[in-house]
């Protein structure tokens, strides 16, 4: 999925799996509070350092419409928000139907710019390899890549095998308001 601000791709925990066909909802999120310490208007980059000293660097894309206004020295929050649901169908089950990238951008409407962008996407992964002391679970998306998530629970794990299908739709949310 082509992040529109590739910031905290965070562990995203997956709360359960079970086989009924029961789907499972997690909601993780993670806010960032700092200051804007530079700004790069060709390239649409923002650095922003945190309580703790550290900078990063966020690509803003075009649908920020106010981006112009942000300046060196303002205080920003970001709360990123990813909700995940899913949940495993027997090979040779048809998928469900699909979800539709449906992005949607809400400006703020304070004096200062902000707002809000989503996304919701839908996929079904693969199973490559389930680790029940850490715990974790590692799939094989459509696209060939390999991605490796935490799980809350060991337990749920215990009917998990290599090769099962995962259905997943998720949600990711990215708000910034500019203090």
């Amino acid at each position: 999925m082509k992040k529109t601000l590739a910031v905290l791709a965070a562990a995203l925990a997956l709360p359960a799996l079970a086989l009924a066909q029961k789907p499972v909802t997690k909601t993780e999120s993670v806010e960032i509070k700092g200051t804007i310490e530079a700004i790069d208007h060709t390239s649409r980059e923002v650095s922003i350092k945190d309580d703790k000293g550290v900078v990063d660097s966020y690509y803003i894309g075009p649908e920020a419409k106010r981006f112009n206004e942000l300046k060196v020295g303002d205080k920003v929050t970001a709360r990123y928000y990813t909700t995940i649901a899913f949940q495993l169908r027997k090979a040779g089950t048809p998928a469900p139907a699909a979800v539709a990238d449906d992005v949607k951008v809400v400006p703020g409407k304070g004096p200062k710019p902000g707002g809000t962008i989503s996304q919701q996407k839908s996929a079904t992964v693969v199973v490559k390899a389930v680790d029940t002391k850490t715990p974790s679970i590692t799939v094989l998306t459509d696209e060939n890549k390999t991605v490796t998530f935490k799980v809350e629970d060991p337990k749920n794990l215990k009917d998990v095998k290599v090769g099962d299908k995962i259905d997943v739709t998720y949600t990711e949310a990215f708000m910034v308001t500019v203090n």
